[in-house]
């Protein structure tokens, strides 16, 4: 049936958004009329934007208002498709074409210290997200969007994933539970998202049911299934089968836990102390590194408390977690200072990483420093605490030629 439909924003406080207003008609052709706040520079591409948007969706007779408040081209697009198929005019996609600067490969085992959440339905947090280099950006399907935008925000979450540059950010989507989990999938996948967050675990056939859905769509898109998994345990159920789900994909890299639907689930209240929640914390570290991937902390929800965000920070390294997700930029910082390695880690590092050049130069199957034998899994880390002190500059990259 078709019927009138809205899509997006409007009023005094939006920005870097639109009002679309379709009102499908029985002829006449489209009637298009847009109130813009940057007429003067933008009126006409704007315009033209509309018209071709609305032909790819085989919208032909319909009146079309769009209030706009400097939406970016993949805002309105992904407004006018949205409010296109409320009206019960569409049922095609207009997936815009991917920028250069939206597809790029990243390591599997990459530093993954801070995610920053960003709502999946505004996408004023979306258009500088990547400026603040976090290590990745989360475009999120679930809990911060309403449930009667969901369909809104799958159109902007696509269009975002196409279209707005973050700057090398790992690029990470989390979608909702379950069936509608899965449909977020058709709609994301083929722009090729790097990570897919699976919120809510509590079995790992939730994972696997996941795993499989992208490995369709990859072959359906012909696209490379190099995407990868995070899934995250909210609950005491999941907490007594993280390992399962650690393990449950070849594609997982991360094991994350959720605070909030935790604490509520085992009725008590979130603290800064944290005494509630360290067997859930302790289970997901001991998880993830069993299975071989990383484990990621809870977001710190006082973006206004700096100090506390260090201490947490703090702890949370202490317990064995590589990262912690965050809610706003101005955390981002805080997280990678907190995270960085210590003079004296450094220090030792670096004799660990001299002892293994020499033994791979001398052709020796075992590194020892001094008189102490070093294991492979302590090389390992020790190699990545260098690569860390480097890239935050920390040590000089030049620092085994200077010595």
């Amino acid at each position: 049936m078709l019927i009138p439909a809205t899509a997006g924003r409007e009023g005094a406080d939006v920005r870097s958004d639109c009002l679309v207003r379709i009102t499908p008609t029985d002829a006449g052709g489209l009637d298009l009329t847009v109130n813009s706040k940057v007429e003067s520079m933008y009126g006409a591409a704007i315009r033209r934007q509309c018209r071709e948007v609305l032909a790819e969706l085989g919208v032909i007779n319909a009146q079309v208002v769009v209030n706009d408040a400097g939406a970016p081209p993949f805002a309105l697009a992904a407004r006018l498709e949205t409010a296109a198929w409320r009206a019960g005019l569409t049922d095609k996609q207009a997936i815009p074409a991917a920028k250069p600067y939206a597809r790029y490969t990243l390591s599997r085992d990459r530093f993954r210290r801070s995610r920053l959440y960003l709502p999946g339905n505004d996408p004023k947090y979306m258009l500088n997200a990547g400026v603040h280099h976090p290590d990745g950006v989360i475009l999120d399907l679930e809990d911060s969007v309403a449930p009667p935008e969901k369909d809104a925000a799958r159109a902007l979450v696509r269009n975002a994933l196409q279209q707005v540059n973050f700057y090398g950010a790992e690029r990470m989507v989390r979608i909702n539970q379950g069936p509608r989990g899965l449909e977020d999938l058709d709609w994301v996948i083929p722009c090729q998202p790097h990570v897919i967050l699976i919120p809510k675990v509590e079995d790992p056939a939730q994972v696997t049911a996941v795993e499989q859905h992208i490995c369709e769509l990859c072959n359906k898109h012909a696209i490379a299934p190099e995407i990868y998994l995070m899934p995250i345990v909210e609950s005491a159920l999941g907490g007594f089968r993280a390992l399962e789900i650690a393990k449950a994909s070849k594609y997982n890299i991360g094991l994350a836990v959720g605070l909030e639907d935790y604490t509520a689930d085992i009725g008590v209240v979130k603290t800064l102390e944290g005494r509630e929640s360290f067997w859930l914390r302790s289970v997901i570290v001991n998880a993830a590194r069993a299975a071989g991937i990383q484990p990621i902390d809870t977001v710190f929800s006082d973006v206004s408390d700096m100090e506390g965000l260090r201490a947490s920070v703090k702890e949370a390294r202490a317990l064995g977690f590589d990262g912690k997700g965050c809610i706003h930029p101005r955390q981002i910082a805080v997280i990678h200072e907190a995270f960085a390695p210590e003079p004296a880690e450094i220090d030792k590092a670096r004799k660990i990483a001299l002892a293994f050049d020499r033994a791979e130069r001398e052709g020796l199957g075992v590194v020892s420093v001094g008189s102490k034998m070093v294991d492979p899994p302590v090389v390992k880390r020790a190699l990545r605490t260098i690569t860390m002190a480097e890239s935050l500059g920390l040590l000089d990259k030049n620092w085994r030629e200077a010595r």
